[in-house]
Order: C-alpha cells, then sequence, then structure tokens
C-alpha cells in the first residue's frame, strides 16, 4: 500500500482556523437532530470545515505554548529520523519534504499496515530525535494531535504525490530525495 502522510507542527493550523480546516468536533447544524454528534472531516474529497471564529479562539487559548516552527537544522534531524523509522519498519520513503510548520512522506507499506500506527509512529520517533537534540518545546509537543493519511491507490496517485511532495512546496526547508542540481 502507498500512502501520503502528512503532520503539522503544534499549534500550526488550528480548528477552525480561516483557511478551513480537517478536525473532528461535536456540533449542532441547522435542519439536524437537536442532540450534537461528531462531525469528521478528515477523509479524502470531504469538504473541510469552514472557518469557526469561537473555535479557533477556544484553541488558540488551550495551547501550552506557542506554536512550534521548525529550523533548517530541525528539519534535517526529521528527515533523518524519518529515514530510519522506515527502514527499521520496512518502509520506503518515496518523497519527503519538511516545512517550518509541517511535513509531506509519500511511502509505501506492507498491504497490512495500519496509517493511523505508521503516522504515530513517524511523530513519536521524530519527535524523540528532537527533544534529544534541541530538548523539548514550551508546549512539550512537536506535533499536533492527528494528521492526514491519504492512501495512494494507484500509480497517477503516486506519481501526482511525488511530485506535490518535491516539487509544490512553499519554502521548503529540506526535500528529500534531494532535488538535482541544474547541469551548467
Amino acid at each position: 500500500m502507498h500512502f501520503m502522510i502528512t503532520s503539522t507542527t503544534y499549534g500550526a493550523w488550528l480548528p477552525g482556523d480561516p483557511r478551513g480546516s480537517v478536525t473532528s468536533v461535536r456540533d449542532r447544524r441547522e435542519g439536524e437532530a437537536t442532540s450534537s454528534h461528531r462531525l469528521e472531516h478528515s477523509t479524502y474529497g470531504e469538504p473541510w470545515e469552514p472557518q469557526m471564529i469561537g473555535l479557533h479562539h477556544s484553541a488558540a487559548q488551550a495551547m501550552k505554548g506557542d506554536p512550534v516552527r521548525l529550523s533548517r537544522a530541525q528539519a534535517q534531524v526529521v528527515v533523518l529520523q524519518l529515514r530510519e523509522t522506515a527502514s527499521y519498519r520496512g518502509w520506503a520513503l518515496l518523497a519527503v519534504a519538511v516545512m517550518a510548520n509541517h511535513f509531506h512522506v509519500v511511502m509505501s507499506a506492507s498491504n497490512d499496515s495500519d496509517p493511523q500506527k505508521i503516522l504515530n509512529d513517524l511523530k513519536a520517533y521524530t519527535s524523540r530525535a528532537l527533544n534529544r537534540k534541541f530538548g523539548k518545546p514550551a508546549s512539550a509537543r512537536w506535533w499536533t494531535s492527528g494528521g492526514s493519511k491519504r492512501r495512494l491507490f494507484n500509480n497517477a496517485a503516486i506519481g501526482g504525490a511525488i511530485h506535490y511532495v518535491r516539487f509544490k512546496q512553499f519554502n521548503p526547508l529540506i526535500v528529500w530525495p534531494p532535488l538535482e542540481e541544474p547541469q551548467l
């Protein structure tokens, strides 16, 4: 199976964000049953949750420290640890991009792999490596809870994800495999 895994740094994209958010919240909508229910907006093809000013304000107030923004040195640690974790678990990394506020990984794993476990492992091991090298951030967390675990079902989706991760990121700190230098 192939996946594109994405995680944001702590505080980088809060629920209710003006840009929209992928979240699950308890909510009541006009015209729906009176009891609250869980809204999930975390599946490919579903619309993002629109801006919710109150939710965004609440999430910002609940933060236990400043938002985390990775430096280039921290991004290097993240890439090295992603590669080490993938190697240890028997996963194949196809592309990685680390930005100041999130990372993307395109990878393959065995057919019985649980995408939630993959995401959890990547975040846990990169957190440990960052803590060893830089200490814990004020919030004690490098990554937000959750993340995206998009399954890539065919070669076109895999190729598109690799291209997106390697060539379409705004201000990447590190892209792996490294982009080739132009030949002069």
